[in-house]
């Protein structure tokens, strides 16, 4: 207190700001170092929803920070499933998605079908929320049913339809498979409703299912897929065989396989002429006989009634001008005779998705000698058969032109990576946590020893020096050392001062070196004893 009495008054208040920063500044980092690591507890919250939270906690005593910004509640890394199972408990739950348990709820007697179907609608919409919403990329969901009423007096029903929005995570997308999963999803939940009647949109406005779809390029995707199952099922086969004569990692194996997805449809009609055959027949034998033509005088003589008539294998006239003519008549014969010639009909169709030709690319890599460590190539009769064993193995056929090729070539060298080890010790949270705590011991006891204890020191001893210090004086002496010879002065009121005739002064500091040090050494001179009882003080004081 002397010597901070001692001081100005523009000292005195620095001095006491400064120590009390200090003493802050100690409390918040060891305030610091005990503060907990906080988790989010809730996120993406309405207000009136993160006023309930708040709410609960606050009922729980647990401690809260709230971001308005993410509209996140979060609490300490020890208590969030603590939290989230007494909210739980409470019937409080971030899904606002209402299902099917509105059915389970207590309805009036007098509730028309209207509100029990708005009920079914809002629930089924629920249901298919929550559904959707539990996908990996879809942070939530809303589902719109719009389902007409169906009455037995419409021939022509208008068919359901559906929207859905979904709000995806941030850096996230849905694949066009993913969307027409999520519409197929919807149209197989309620019934006669199309695929194409539902819409999909995300929280940006896009529509993610067109409906406007171009088959060259689904049929496109769908030909590339089948390509590289095909690939792949006869690279698996390539594997299969060559890792057990090889060796795991000592070989690289790829195949092309070119596929036709040409649609072939053939007929053809084949006649062979040299095989015939009586299909059917028809024979026509017709014969006709004439009456004798009546001839002669006219009269009674001749006009007499016909007689039987008679056909003569031979016609003749009658002699005599009275006589009849010859008998004539006619006689047809036809034959219709129907062949069937051997004919073959054929119909054909070519199945798609033919493999047109394969080609196969074996890399083999040299091998370990025994007893060495380098590595020696395969021989041309070893390369041979393994280029027999793939080309069993994926159907090597010389008509369609295939290609399997067998090369010995040595392997870059590669560094194998290192076996995944355990969560390392630096990323546990009781280390950070130990860390903060010897950071803020650390710099506490800095702040202590570093700025503290030397104030308070310099504080002790400052007053003292002030009042006995004889520096710059004009030859003043203290009362204590009048009638006292220097080697019997005490070693605690030892100072510097004119000498005994008063005559000389201490050097000030503005003066120049050189006189400082030549004052100095006379001062030695005169009174060794008194200088040497002044540097023990002083070394007395540092220590």
């Amino acid at each position: 207190m002397a010597g901070f009495s001692g001081l100005s008054i523009l000292r005195q208040i620095g001095l006491m700001v400064g120590l009390a920063a200090s003493v802050a500044i100690g409390f918040a980092v060891v305030l610091w170092s005990q503060q907990p690591d906080y988790r989010v507890l809730f996120s993406n919250l309405s207000f009136a929803d993160a006023n309930q939270v708040i709410e609960q906690l606050r009922l729980y005593n647990t401690p809260y920070k709230f971001d308005a910004e993410g509209r996140a509640i979060l609490v300490p890394q020890d208590r969030v499933h603590e939290a989230r199972l007494k909210l739980a408990a409470e019937g409080f739950t971030a899904d606002k998605n209402v299902g099917f348990e509105l059915l389970d709820q207590e309805q009036a007697l007098g509730t028309s079908q209207f509100m029990e179907n708005a009920r079914y609608r809002r629930g089924l919409e629920g249901e298919l929320a929550r559904t959707i919403s539990s996908l990996v990329a879809v942070r939530s969901a809303r589902v719109h049913l719009a389902i007409p009423k169906s009455t037995v007096f419409i021939r022509d029903e208008r068919k359901p339809s559906a929207s859905v929005f979904i709000e995806l995570f941030a850096g996230r997308r849905l694949a066009p498979d993913q969307v027409a999963a999520i519409a197929s999803l919807v149209a197989s939940s309620v019934p006669q409703m199309d695929q194409r009647d539902v819409t999909v949109v995300d929280q940006k406005g896009r529509l993610l299912n067109t409906r406007e779809v171009d088959e060259d390029v689904v049929l496109a995707a769908k030909q590339l897929e089948y390509t590289q199952k095909v690939e792949e099922t006869l690279l698996n086969r390539v594997n299969s065989i060559l890792q057990p004569v090889v060796g795991l990692g000592n070989y690289r194996a790829e195949v092309s396989a070119d596929i036709d997805f040409t649609a072939i449809e053939q007929t053809s009609e084949l006649y062979n002429p040299d095989l015939p055959s009586l299909r059917s027949e028809q024979t026509v034998d017709e014969k006709r006989a004439g009456q004798p033509v009546p001839g002669g005088v006219p009269g009674a003589l001749s006009n007499q009634p016909p007689g039987p008539s008679s056909v003569p294998e031979q016609a003749g006239g009658v002699e005599g001008g009275a006589g009849t003519a010859a008998v004539s008549g006619s006689s047809r014969k036809q034959e219709v005779r129907n062949y069937e010639l051997d004919r073959s009909i054929s119909y054909t169709r070519h199945q798609m998705g033919r493999i047109r030709r394969l080609t196969v690319a074996v890399v083999v890599d040299d091998l370990p000698a025994s007893g060495q460590a380098q590595r020696q190539p395969w021989t041309q009769n070893e390369l041979d058969r393994l280029r027999i064993l793939v080309q069993d193995a994926v159907g090597y056929s010389p008509a369609r032109g295939d290609s399997v090729n067998v090369v010995n070539s040595p392997f870059a060298a590669q560094e194998l990576p290192a076996e995944p080890e355990d969560t390392p010790i630096w990323m546990q949270d009781w280390l950070w946590d130990l860390v903060k705590q010897l950071l803020a011991a650390l710099f506490v006891l800095l702040l202590v020893f570093g700025v503290l204890r030397p104030i308070l020191k310099n504080l002790a001893t400052g007053g003292g020096r002030d009042a006995n210090a004889g520096l710059g004086s004009a030859g003043t002496v203290t009362a204590e050392l009048e009638g006292l010879e220097g080697s019997e002065l005490p070693d605690d009121r030892v100072t510097f001062g004119s000498g005994a005739g008063g005559g000389d002064m201490l050097p000030t500091p503005n003066e120049s070196f050189e006189y400082q040090i030549n004052t100095i050494r006379s001062m030695v001179a005169e009174d060794p004893a008194r200088v040497a009882q002044a540097v023990k003080q002083w070394v007395r004081e540092d220590e």
